[in-house]
């Protein structure tokens, strides 16, 4: 493992390659919840973004791969501008600081949301990479089991057993079912407002790297079910609507009826947010990362939300709200 001082020498020879000498400084942006780590970096007039990822922790290849074929369909993602790929180090054209996240309060809110759903043709139309993951069968049971490894078992200290135990794996083999069974599209697979810049007029996309190809609702899903901020509900059901016009427009979702589409964003919400909520475990177990836990019971809700209104989900609603939302809560009160 590289140790801090290695990287940022590897850091100060590459900027002073790049500057050809000249003088440079940094900032701290942010470390997000992978182990990429980001600084702001002025020079001039001009800023930059370095990404940071140690080599033996991230393969950088699929960002840079998914970087050009989002570009090439028209998505605005930033610009790579120089590489050191051996020590996983970026330099990217600065997008700024100014995400959804900054407008989702706002009276602009539902024409901000309209403008990014119409982007969601583009992403799920753009070219396959070599560097995606399978989406199938296997990697969805996988991360579903994150909830149970990390979140149940890990934190909560919580065997499945019984007829829990017999329900949640008859529930894993439905909703993967129900996510193979859609059409398939390039999904960016974390579309978030966190994730969702303005920059110079238009609307960017950020933390591409892990898109795959996979259901069609799946961007829908993340962009209106955020993990990070809920819509309220009568501009969620007008957005679902015009997210299932946008892509039916684009002749992306088949004889799919709004019923049936409706149906499909449910239980893929399902699966992406008891996956979320135990990788908000897991970042606080393994990376040591406590920022996210206060996500983990808004997502539960809606989990909880959804479930009700499915006979065959009811008993994941019942059996969160009697017994997994308040020893997670007993879990965050020592937080406090």
């Amino acid at each position: 493992m590289t140790n801090n001082k290695e990287r940022q020498t590897y850091i100060e020879q590459f900027l002073v390659g790049f500057f050809n000498g000249e003088a440079y400084r940094c900032e701290v942006v942010t470390a997000d919840a992978s182990f990429r780590r980001y600084l702001r970096v002025y020079h001039g007039k001009k800023s930059y973004i370095l990404m940071d990822s140690e080599p033996n922790k991230v393969d950088n290849q699929p960002f840079v791969d998914l970087n050009a074929n989002f570009a090439l369909a028209g998505i605005k993602v930033p610009q790579i501008l120089a590489q050191n790929m051996p020590h996983g180090i970026l330099l990217l054209e600065d997008l700024g600081a100014e995400h959804l996240a900054d407008h989702i309060s706002g009276p602009s809110r539902l024409k901000h949301y309209m403008a990014i759903l119409d982007i969601l043709p583009s992403i799920a139309t753009v070219t396959k990479s070599t560097s995606m993951k399978p989406y199938d069968d296997g990697f969805i049971t996988q991360e579903l089991e994150i909830f149970e490894n990390w979140l149940l078992n890990s934190w909560l200290d919580y065997e499945l057993n019984g007829t829990v135990k017999e329900r949640w794996q008859e529930m894993k083999l439905s909703l993967v079912n129900s996510i193979v069974e859609q059409p398939k599209a390039t999904m960016h697979r974390d579309f978030h407002s966190r994730n969702i810049m303005r920059y110079d007029h238009q609307w960017a996309v950020i933390d591409y790297q892990d898109a795959v190809q996979g259901p069609i609702t799946y961007d829908a899903v993340s962009l209106l079910r955020d993990c990070y901020f809920k819509l309220p509900a009568d501009d969620f059901l007008i957005l679902q609507k015009y997210s299932y016009k946008t892509l039916k427009k684009a002749q992306l979702l088949g004889e799919m009826t709004y019923l049936e589409y409706q149906y499909y964003f449910d239980l893929t919400g399902l699966q992406r947010h008891l996956k979320a909520a135990g990788i908000f475990a897991r970042l606080l177990l393994r990376d040591n990362k406590a920022g996210y836990l206060d996500n983990i019971v808004p997502t539960l809700q809606y989990v909880v939300e959804v479930a009700k209104r499915y006979d065959n989900y009811q008993w994941l609603a019942t059996w969160l709200v009697s017994e997994i939302i308040p020893l997670i809560n007993s879990q965050l009160n020592k937080f406090k």
